[in-house]
């Protein structure tokens, strides 16, 4: 046989079990609720506060009383917030472009991954939203697929890896450019709007070029619901791009470099990692990369599974390996968020 249709021969499609009616519906639920919880975490950061429900009831006295009132305060917390949407339809129109801005970042990522495991005959799961308690930012924990089946070739894990962050990311080009063309020109603050204290959220290297273009000036401008939008989708890119274990990123070193190579970079992925984690509570007052250090953790324990084949990837791979390099520059920050 040769070299053609050998290649041929492993690209095959196989045929894969499509979703059943209650899997759609299981699967369509949990991203209504993640389209809920992303609006009220979009209508909060457009607030700019909101109270506790006044009508909660109060503490029986001592730390059982006040266990007690959590569930009550918040629960009333979300309700006056959602009452302070509708009361002001303005507030709640910027809760519902955040939150369809980054669902549908989120949505085109997964999806890539989904259509390429289809593509290649591998079972995997419909894209899994995983909403947050309201009142959280983003407001998602994120969304997954579960591959059932073997990979059956290096190029289908290169293709299938890659292929969510790079179709997310084409998604997050509009609303960044959207999002940093409409910015307001005031002290980027997200929280209370006074005073020296507050959220300021570093820019990745994407809505710098952007606002540089356009003679933009983030320093002293305010989110707002677009730029959150697409800030939160390359945060997300750049975490899944990392090289380790089954992160896209791992998918992508595993079928470029091989098993070995994918071993020691996402060691060394690791320490840069939890070293610049460090750097960010030192100079910025933020924890937040602890959070992608137990990640990354709880990754490199995870086994990677081989590839029924290890065929070459070709140079088109190869240049498509170097853009998601240049993605990842793009959209990585070292230290997303500075606490003033």
């Amino acid at each position: 046989m040769s070299q053609l249709s050998e290649t041929m021969a492993r690209d095959v499609v196989r045929p894969v079990a499509r979703p059943t009616a209650r899997q759609w519906l299981l699967h369509g639920v949990m991203f209504l609720l993640t389209a809920i919880t992303t609006t009220i975490c979009g209508i909060m950061m457009n607030t700019g506060d909101s109270t506790l429900a006044s009508g909660s009831p109060a503490a029986t006295g001592g730390l059982a009383g006040t266990l007690l009132s959590i569930p009550w305060l918040y629960a009333g917390a979300v309700v006056d917030l959602v009452k302070h949407a509708f009361a002001h339809p303005e507030i709640l129109g910027k809760g519902l472009v955040f939150s369809g801005s980054l669902l549908a970042i989120l949505t085109a990522h997964e999806f890539g991954h989904y259509l390429f495991c289809r593509h290649y005959g591998v079972d995997a799961t419909l894209p899994l939203f995983i909403p947050q308690p309201p009142l959280l930012i983003p407001g998602t924990f994120g969304a997954f697929i579960r591959m059932k089946s073997p990979v059956p070739s290096r190029r289908a894990l290169f293709d299938i890896g890659l292929a969510g962050p790079l179709a997310g990311f084409i998604v997050i080009i509009p609303i960044a450019f959207a999002g940093v063309l409409t910015l307001d020109h005031v002290p980027l603050i997200a929280g209370q709007g006074g005073g020296g204290g507050g959220l300021i959220f570093n820019d990745p290297l994407l809505f710098q070029l952007i606002a540089r273009a356009f003679k933009i000036d983030l320093a002293n401008s305010v989110a707002n619901s677009l730029y959150l939008a697409a800030w939160v989708g390359a945060l997300v890119t750049s975490l899944n791009l990392m090289p380790v274990g089954q992160l896209d990123g791992g998918h992508g070193t595993f079928s470029i470099f091989g098993s070995r190579a994918h071993w020691w970079i996402g060691r060394v992925a690791f320490v840069t990692m939890a070293a610049i984690s460090v750097l960010g509570w030192l100079w910025h007052g933020s924890p937040s990369g602890f959070v992608y250090v137990v990640l990354l953790a709880v990754m490199l324990r995870v086994h990677h599974p081989q590839p029924e084949q290890m065929e070459p990837l070709g140079r088109a791979r190869v240049a498509i390996g170097v853009v998601t390099l240049v993605v990842f520059a793009l959209c990585f920050l070292p230290f997303p968020i500075t606490i003033g």
